[in-house]
């Protein structure tokens, strides 16, 4: 499963006509490397990617799959597998590896609720992801919102299982317990590098402020799975990652992803490697021996492909640990 984005066909608002990465203009270019040959995919022809992208365009929701650039566009649109994006296409962060529109966000649209839970409908979705940009201009950071979508996809579709996938509410209080008291089915936050990355990677974000939270996830509902991704190639080294493995297994977290980071333009982040498929078959071997229980870890993993596969081998390996 993998987030939809159309950017081209949205009706125009005023904030297109802003730069789109305004703290990064002035940059220096980070020229951007050619992809090995395990990263390449065909692109998207089939007639079920195409009903796909016209239903999300019909609904006129915000999604950030093209905008990101994802490898994986074609093989999840052509199976009616969706993500959607919440409370805008502008994000109040400028993470160095982010393509996602950078600035003031406009208002939260009151119909975007139920517009995504009548596109959950119309697509059959058995499970569907919902993620958002950060919002620090709001009280609560977008909770109260990530709330009332869980509730409109459980009052249209309520055998669709709903993974959330949610900014780190840093210095909003309160606003974690909101998303969990609407029970999503996975609570999903990504660190989405090791820690002495952070200044330089995600310098809004905090990493044991992000540990904490998923851990918190536990605390409120020990029956709710957690998960978390990173990516890799951004000058990490083994043992931090290892590392990083450990901190999540403290906080009881389920499920990791780990992909290949992947630089969306020059302004941004280089790749400082491009990892193997055997580096990564490693780092999968290692993660299940320290306790999660799901892994997926590939060059072209992304925290919410496959997710409904995903969801479904999660709920049999706890079955299977707890011996049912």
């Amino acid at each position: 499963m993998v987030t939809i984005v159309d950017t081209l066909n949205r009706p125009q608002q005023e904030s297109d006509a802003r730069p789109r990465h305004p703290e990064k203009a002035h940059r220096p270019d980070n020229p951007i490397q050619r992809k090995p040959k395990w990263i390449r995919v065909k692109a998207p022809t089939s007639p079920v990617y195409r009903e796909t992208k016209e239903l999300v365009r019909d609904k006129n929701l915000v999604t950030v799959c093209e905008e990101a650039g994802c490898p994986n566009i074609g093989e999840c649109w052509s199976k009616k597998h969706a993500s959607f994006m919440i409370l805008g296409d502008t994000c109040t962060r400028a993470c160095a590896f982010c393509n996602v529109r950078t600035g003031m966000p406009g208002p939260i649209d009151p119909k975007e609720a139920q517009g995504v839970a009548d596109a959950v409908a119309a697509m059959g979705l058995e499970h569907v992801v919902i993620t958002s940009v950060d919002r620090d201009d709001l009280d609560d950071g977008g909770a109260r919102h990530f709330a009332d979508v869980i509730s409109a996809i459980r009052a249209t579709s309520p055998t669709t299982t709903i993974e959330v996938l949610t900014p780190d509410f840093l210095r909003k209080d309160g606003a974690l317990e909101i998303v969990v008291d609407a029970r999503p089915d996975v609570f999903n936050h990504n660190l989405e590098t090791v820690p002495s990355k952070y200044l330089t990677v995600r310098p809004g974000a905090r990493y044991f402020h992000s540990i904490r939270l998923l851990q918190k996830v536990k605390e409120l509902d020990p029956e709710m799975f957690t998960k978390s991704g990173i990516m890799v190639g951004l000058g990490e080294v083994r043992n931090e990652v290892l590392q990083l493995m450990d901190d999540l297994r403290a906080a009881d977290v389920d499920f990791l992803t780990v992909g290949q980071y992947l630089q969306p333009s020059k302004k941004h982040h280089p790749v400082m490697s491009f990892v193997t498929p055997e580096e990564f078959k490693g780092y999968e071997r290692i993660a299940y021996a320290k306790g999660f229980l799901k892994v997926s870890a590939s060059p072209l993993t992304r925290s919410s492909h496959h997710a409904g596969e995903d969801f479904a081998d999660l709920k049999a390996a706890r079955k299977a640990r707890l011996g049912h």
